[in-house]
This record gives structure tokens, C-alpha cells and sequence, in this order.
């Protein structure tokens, strides 16, 4: 067995030796004849780590003396080796690939600041990157908001890259000052459908336990269309179940910071029903998990909301399939399926708790209809 490793080690140090040609049109051959080697291969990307390719790639993107197609062919190759494990990313977090991209993308050229974003993007959606790395320098926010008129593609990757790293009150509110609202609206009405996602989940998360933020959305018109019945057209049925919930999220999380009144229409016409059917089995578990905790969440303080769901589509029924996960191993051939139901049984049984202990929380009819439905699921 060592010999082939031996081999890819032996492959992978050439790759890196040639990045310190002196021929610059050497290197740039040896740059894509790395990036052609790396694409699916985790073993060489770490391998390629291990040798020191990082900061090489990096002091190469950087100089001004490199071409600009070198220059690019370097953050492609970054954002590869980003794509492989956790350590890859520890890797290169530590190599200081986030300063430099970020330095980066004040280049003027289009294709090299997409190349820049897209590995940016890959980076900060890992668990494993500290997310206040995008606020240490103050002009990095403001520069990312100018950027987002540039392309279909710097608007997706910037969104997600917010949305993924607005985790604290502070982020919501650099990002507000900063006009995140005013910039972002306008996506949501985007041709591209991973654009019109990816703003619509930084509402989600900007407007998150967050008064200023839900009081500002509520006034906020997209092509003259108050943005509330955006989300609503969010929620059709014909829409991608994603696109469904993230939408009834933001309307729920807008509610929930008193922009909304619980009675409104949007609130127990369309957002109530819409999480719902999500709770129904057809959906996948994690569908069902989100919704449960999103609708859970929705009504925890209001006990009309609370008497509407329960008598919506059978719901109290509903969740007594909720722990009904993993199905029995005989009907299960998939080895994967039943994996994964396992995985999330847990997550399921939880959030079928919190939505029983928001329903009768106030309402002793309600409880009445709860009682009967959880002693049936663990005394039958």
C-alpha cells in the first residue's frame, strides 16, 4: 500500500515545486495543471496542503506582478482545497486565505473578484471558520454591499456568505447600518432562483429575534409590492419547499418581533397553513423538523394562533407520526435511508415536543387534544 501513496506524494510535491518556477508562464501551467488534479480528489488536495501550496497560491494571488489570469487560476485552486474536509479549511484559515481574498476583491477585474467570492463563500460556510473573521476590518462590509450590483454570481455569493455569517445581534446590526435591507431587496426578485434563496435567507436571518430589522421589512416595497406579500408569494405551493419555508421563517420571525400583528392575514392565512403542511409526511425530515420548530415558535405566545393550528389539518394527529422515525429496519432497504432516519429521529421527536408544548401551553381544550395523542404514541 505505500507505494501508490508514495506516488501521489511524489506527484504532489512536483505540482508544488512548480509554482516556484521563474518562468511565469510555467507557473501558470502548473497552477491549472493543479487545479485540473485537485477537482474530486481529497487525498491530493491534503496532500497538496501538507506540502505547502497554501502560501505559496496565496503570495501569488497577491502580488501585483501576476497576471491577472494567474491571479484567478490561484483563488480557483483555493476554492477547490476548500471544498474538501474541515482541515482543509483549518488549513487554510490559518494560512490567512480570508485577509487575502478579502484584499482581493478590491481588484477592479469581474472574473478575478468572483473567483475570489466563490472561494470566500466556500470558506465562511464551513462550521469550522470563525464568522467574525468578515467584521475584524470595517471596510470589508461596506465593499461586499458596492459589489453586490456587480453580477448575478457576486450577489449569490455575497448573500450566502452573509446570511451564513450574521449570527449575533451585533452582525444583524452592522449589517443594517450598512443598508444590507435596501441592497438586498431587489434580489428577490432576481432571474436566478439561488439569488432570490440566498437574499431571502438573510431576511431570515437579519430579521431573527430583531425588532429594527422586522419593523424596517415591514415597510420595505420591491417593485411596489410591500415586501410581506413577497414572502407570501414565497410560500405558494408551487414553490420550492425551501423557498416555502424560509419565507413563512421570515414572516413568523417579523411577527414574533411585534412588526406583525398575530391576527394579520398574511400571519393566520398564510404562513399558519404554510408551516403546517410542512409538518405533513410527505415532506423530508428535516422539512418536518423546521417546520414543527418554526411554527412552534409562531404561536408559543398566542393562544388564538394556537386554537387555529390545532384544528388545521388534522396537525395533532400529524405529530404523532413524529415518532414513528426510524421506520422498522425490515421495511427499510436503503442502508442510507435508514441512516439517516436515525440521524434525524432524534430532531424529529424534539421538535414534535416543543410544537405539543406550544399548543397547550395556555388553552386547556387544546391540552384536552394533546393529552390523548402523546399517551397514545408512548402507551400503545
Amino acid at each position: 500500500m505505500s507505494v501508490p501513496t508514495q506516488e501521489v506524494t511524489a506527484t504532489s510535491r512536483h505540482y508544488v515545486d512548480r509554482l516556484f518556477d521563474p518562468d511565469p508562464q510555467k507557473v501558470l501551467q502548473g497552477v491549472i495543471d493543479m487545479k485540473n488534479a485537485v477537482i474530486g480528489n481529497n487525498k491530493q488536495k491534503a496532500n497538496l496542503i501538507v506540502l505547502g501550496a497554501v502560501p505559496r497560491l496565496l503570495y501569488l494571488l497577491q502580488q501585483s506582478s501576476s497576471s491577472l489570469e494567474l491571479r484567478t487560476e490561484c483563488a480557483v485552486v483555493l476554492g477547490s482545497l476548500a471544498m474538501g474536509t474541515e482541515n482543509n479549511i483549518k488549513s487554510l484559515v490559518d494560512c490567512h486565505i480570508i485577509p487575502a481574498l478579502l484584499q482581493g476583491l478590491l481588484c477592479p477585474d469581474l472574473i478575478f473578484i468572483e473567483a475570489c467570492l466563490r472561494c470566500l463563500r466556500t470558506v465562511f460556510v464551513s462550521p469550522v471558520t470563525p464568522v467574525q473573521l468578515l467584521y475584524t476590518d470595517p471596510t470589508v462590509i461596506p465593499h461586499l454591499m458596492s459589489l453586490l450590483s456587480r453580477s448575478q454570481r457576486t450577489q449569490e455569493y455575497i448573500t450566502q456568505i452573509f446570511s451564513h455569517c450574521c449570527k449575533t445581534p451585533e452582525h444583524q446590526t452592522v449589517l443594517f447600518n450598512h443598508g444590507a435591507i435596501q441592497n438586498i431587496a431587489p434580489l428577490l426578485t432576481s432571474p436566478s432562483y439561488k439569488v432570490r434563496m440566498q437574499a431571502l435567507k438573510c431576511f431570515s436571518v437579519l430579521a431573527y429575534e430583531n425588532t429594527q430589522v422586522s419593523m424596517t421589512l415591514v415597510n420595505v416595497l420591491v417593485d411596489g409590492e410591500l415586501l410581506s406579500q413577497v414572502f407570501v408569494r414565497m410560500m405558494q405551493r408551487d414553490q420550492p419547499i425551501e423557498m416555502q419555508l424560509t419565507a413563512a421563517k421570515c414572516l413568523t420571525y417579523m411577527c414574533r418581533a411585534g412588526a406583525i400583528r398575530t391576527d394579520d392575514s398574511c400571519i393566520v392565512l398564510k404562513t399558519l397553513p404554510c408551516l403546517v403542511r410542512m409538518c405533513s409526511k410527505e415532506h423530508l425530515l428535516e422539512e418536518r423538523v423546521e417546520g414543527a420548530e418554526t411554527l412552534a415558535y409562531l404561536m408559543e405566545p398566542d393562544i388564538e394562533l394556537q386554537r387555529i393550528a390545532s384544528t388545521t389539518d388534522h396537525l395533532v394527529a400529524m405529530l404523532a407520526d413524529y415518532f414513528k422515525y426510524p421506520s422498522s429496519v425490515s421495511a427499510i432497504t436503503d442502508i442510507k435511508r435508514l441512516d439517516h432516519d436515525l440521524k434525524h429521529a432524534h430532531e424529529l421527536r424534539q421538535a414534535a415536543f416543543k410544537l405539543y408544548a406550544s399548543l397547550g401551553s395556555n388553552d386547556e381544550d387544546i391540552r384536552k387534544k394533546v393529552i390523548p395523542t402523546v399517551h397514545g404514541v408512548f402507551f400503545s
